[in-house]
């Protein structure tokens, strides 16, 4: 009778090591699956690298958190609406800190978050156009950004981009409809220089 509830012991350590093992080795495949998903919807999102990265860090300590709880269909979904939310959530963060800059230190204007850095092998033109198309994206207003770079960076489809950021379907065409229009505006000049 006394060897029993060590026996017992026992067996709930290796099974809690073995449950361990299981949600480790299931938030490694998640995280390669998604990783580079996560990060492109942050960049575009917010403009910049280092603020993309640590939206990105966030979001996958987010998804440790709450892997338990996750069902494995619903894990995509759950990831683009916690991305979208915790871009929106640095957005607001950005914006009060230069409100309270502008405020407290009189400075007129602050440098533009949207990252200037020329990409690698792309021609002078190429990297210019692709700035200024960054630069148009994120001067959208949300929920029109999220929507876009869902959309047309992401490649998600219209069901996929109203379940992530819990809309109906006609009103994220309408939204989409009315960014694109915004963009053809931004980039007229670009388009016909």
């Amino acid at each position: 009778m006394g060897g029993r509830p060590l026996a017992e012991l026992q067996l709930s350590c290796i099974l809690i090591r073995l449950y361990r093992q299981i949600m480790t080795r299931r938030f490694e495949e998640l995280v390669k699956k998604y990783r580079d998903w996560v990060y492109t919807f942050a960049f575009y999102s917010l403009g910049n690298r280092e603020e993309a990265e640590d939206t990105t860090q966030e979001v996958l300590m987010r998804l440790w958190d709450n892997l338990e709880n996750l069902r494995e269909a619903s894990v995509s979904a759950w990831l683009r609406r916690v991305t979208t939310n915790a871009c929106i959530d640095t957005a607001r963060k950005r914006k009060a800190y230069r409100t309270r800059v502008i405020a407290g230190g009189g400075v007129e204007q602050l440098p533009q978050a949207v990252s200037r850095e020329l990409d690698p092998g792309l021609s002078a033109e190429g990297s210019e156009l692709r700035t200024r198309i960054r630069a148009a994206i994120s001067e959208l207003t949300e929920p029109y950004r999220s929507i876009v770079i869902h959309r047309e960076i992401q490649g998600m489809k219209y069901d996929e981009i109203s379940d992530a950021m819990q809309l109906p379907l006609n009103t994220v065409k309408s939204y989409l409809h009315r960014a694109r229009r915004t963009l053809r505006e931004q980039l007229k000049e670009v388009r016909n220089p």
